[in-house]
């Protein structure tokens, strides 16, 4: 890679999962990249990885009042910033009558206001520059439902739409905006970063229980490969023109084309409905 073609990657939450393997390989493409973590003991990892361009950065995207002045440091240290990758979340599963709004507020906090909260320190700088990445890592669960993780898809279909009406916004400023939607990879999502509501109400039991053992199951046997992620990760932000949306693995494929089907059919049947409410 030469100089020119190297750019300088904000991504949150490095630690493992999806973020880990975004880091590693813009660090093995020759790419500078500035990782979030949430604590002093994962620092040093992360910058052992490469020990002239991995920069550990100690944040919790929920201290939303520190994101600005954390990120204004990184650009006068690092220098500018070419892609932000929203990388940081978790899931919270268990039916919506045994989620407390604490747990749903915390949720929306993570995946939501801090993904927000990242892109608005960022935009500025890109906006001067008249150029930026800012890529929202979603999910299949930002189009498609499953019983049980209303938080969570509530949460990713939120930021599919920031996503979409902010990359209609920026784009005139040569600033490109990716949601970036992954189905099911080998992660820690379904494992130790899941947050699994406590259960009270046995009318759910029938309904959500197989859903819960199926997903504890398949923790750690799911088809994606985060590796295979990050490569697609790197073409994304070199393509000259990038998509605002952008699903990854088969599964997601599979379960958005049906999802579409299906709400097309539904708004055929519908149609005589919807149309009666205009005035005449």
């Amino acid at each position: 890679m030469s100089p020119s073609d190297s750019k300088t990657f904000l991504i949150t939450g490095v630690s493992s999962g999806f973020g880990r393997a975004f880091a590693r390989a813009a660090l093995e493409a020759g790419h500078t990249v500035v990782g979030t973590v949430r604590g002093e003991e994962t620092r040093a990892a992360f910058e052992a990885l490469e020990p002239r361009r991995a920069r550990a950065l100690v944040l919790d995207v929920t201290d939303f009042d520190a994101i600005g002045p954390a990120v204004a440091r990184v650009e006068r240290e690092v220098g500018a910033l070419d892609v932000l990758v929203n990388n940081a979340g978790y899931g919270h599963e268990g039916p919506l009558e045994e989620t407390s709004l604490e747990d749903m507020r915390r949720q929306f906090d993570v995946n939501v206001f801090g993904a927000v909260a990242m892109i608005k320190a960022v935009l500025p700088a890109m906006r001067q520059r008249r150029a930026g990445h800012i890529v929202n890592v979603t999910s299949m669960g930002g189009f498609i439902t499953m019983p049980g993780i209303s938080s969570y898809c509530g949460s990713k279909f939120a930021l599919e739409g920031i996503s979409e009406v902010l990359a209609k916004e920026v784009k005139g400023f040569g600033i490109r905006v990716t949601a970036l939607a992954p189905g099911s990879f080998r992660t820690d999502w379904a494992g130790r970063s899941m947050i699994r509501a406590p259960r009270r109400i046995p009318d759910y039991d029938a309904l959500f229980e197989p859903i819960r053992k199926a997903r504890e199951e398949k923790s750690g046997q799911q088809a994606g490969d985060p590796a295979k992620a990050a490569r697609a990760l790197l073409k994304l932000v070199a393509a000259e023109n990038p998509p605002v949306h952008l699903l990854l693995g088969r599964d997601a494929l599979k379960l958005v084309r049906e999802k579409l089907q299906a709400l097309s059919e539904e708004i055929s049947a519908w149609e005589d409905v919807t149309r009666s409410t205009d005035f005449d």
